[in-house]
């Protein structure tokens, strides 16, 4: 006889569960509040479908937050399993120059949720859509309806509701109230992966606003990352900064203020720098920082908003500057603003198998647990691999 899985939720790690699930074994069902499955999945795929990144598993897994728990985690569906298994349902991938990976030019991220509930539907999964869920009824889950609520009695519910960012896709992190009525212990949601706060002057952002910061790297505590930044009205964006997340909200709660580096030169020395500019000769200092650093107009007047007259003209303080030049972080961006949050189930309330503790038959994945990745494929992947792990782990289950 099979057993009855109620899957609430329907994004990633909750189609990937269920396109791995046993079906000899089970009946699932997903039972998802929008009109149909991943709308987040497919609101991720706009500025270019990032499905996981090509890198090393060991380098991999140190991306994540906290990395011990997603050590079996990812090694057990790793970036190459994934990559695999869209092969297999006909998805083909790419790593770009980046090192990401993407679908081939022309697959639409669509195209590939499409091709994930083909296979849902061969695997005889059923549907449920325009159900929210409302918590329980003693052993019952209730949903509220179009009609009238329901009440539905499963065997193994499994909640992959998602954080609390993007609310226009279903993520409103309203979960929160019933599992805090069981006794689970809730960390408050933060934002992650999103903009910071920087109090420009406004002469520089007249110039700057809108302004890519290329091929820089940027330094938070003890923690590096090269890549890009975007300047914006409120502050700083871009790859570079959300993967120093979890450094800057750490300094955020702890001195209400958060201090980074940015190097503009990451391939020069401070020596290197000094000796290129050094003989500026009868050309303006401007002119030859631009001429021997390629530095252009936004670089150099965000140098001349932060280092003062003195050090702008003080060939060695201003080299040291150009490497490590300090910004002061405010805030950061509101939750509902952010790729991704952290917060939500503490992992201290899941066993090594996903399952509450306090609630037996009843398991959690993906971004309502408590836990921290940067974009560039690994938020996607993480949920992707938990939810593989949970439908390995549930099909080893003994049928009755």
């Amino acid at each position: 006889m099979k057993r009855a899985i109620a899957i609430i939720g329907g994004g990633s790690a909750a189609m990937m569960l269920a396109a791995c699930l046993d079906e000899q074994k089970f009946d699932v069902t997903i039972y998802e509040k929008n009109n149909a499955l991943g709308r987040k999945f497919l609101v991720a795929g706009d500025g270019g479908f990032n499905l996981t990144h090509s890198e090393n598993t060991e380098q991999f897994i140190s991306r994540y937050t906290p990395a011990s728990f997603f050590s079996s985690i990812i090694s057990s569906f790793t970036n190459t399993d994934l990559r695999n298994w869209l092969k297999n349902i006909g998805i083909e991938t790419f790593v770009g120059s980046s090192k990401r990976v993407f679908p081939l030019k022309g697959i639409k991220p669509i195209d590939v949720l499409t091709a994930i509930l083909d296979v849902l539907k061969k695997k005889n999964v059923s549907i449920k859509t325009r159900h929210t869920w409302k918590g329980w009824n003693n052993n019952e889950l209730i949903f509220e309806t179009a009609n009238q609520p329901i009440n539905v009695k499963t065997d193994i519910a499994i909640f992959a509701l998602g954080g609390c960012s993007w609310q226009v896709t279903g993520s409103d992190g309203k979960w929160t109230n019933y599992f805090s009525e069981k006794g689970i212990e809730l960390i408050p949601f933060q934002a992650s992966n999103c903009a910071y706060e920087i109090k420009w002057e406004n002469e520089f952002i007249k110039i700057a606003e809108g302004a890519s910061l290329k091929n820089i790297s940027l330094k938070c505590g003890d923690k590096e990352k090269k890549g890009e930044l975007v300047i914006t009205k409120f502050g700083l964006e871009g790859g570079a900064i959300y993967a120093l997340s979890a450094e800057i909200r750490q300094q955020l709660s702890s001195n209400n203020t958060a201090k980074i580096f940015l190097d503009l030169k990451p391939t020069l020395t401070v020596v290197e720098i000094k000796n290129k500019i050094s003989n500026k000769g009868n050309k303006s200092l401007s002119k030859h920082l631009e001429n021997e650093l390629n530095l252009n107009q936004v670089q150099l007047a965000l140098l001349k908003t932060v280092v003062s007259k003195t050090d702008f003209t003080t060939i060695e303080t201003l080299s040291e500057k150009i490497k490590n030049l300090p910004l002061i972080i405010i805030s950061a961006a509101p939750v509902d603003e952010a790729i991704s949050t952290v917060g939500g189930i503490s992992l201290n309330e899941i066993d090594n198998t996903f399952q509450l503790k306090k609630l037996p038959n009843h398991y959690v994945i993906g971004e309502m647990l408590d836990w921290d990745a940067p974009t560039g494929g690994y938020l996607l992947q993480g949920c992707f691999s938990m939810g593989y792990c949970l439908a390995e782990s549930l099909n080893k289950i003994k049928s009755e």
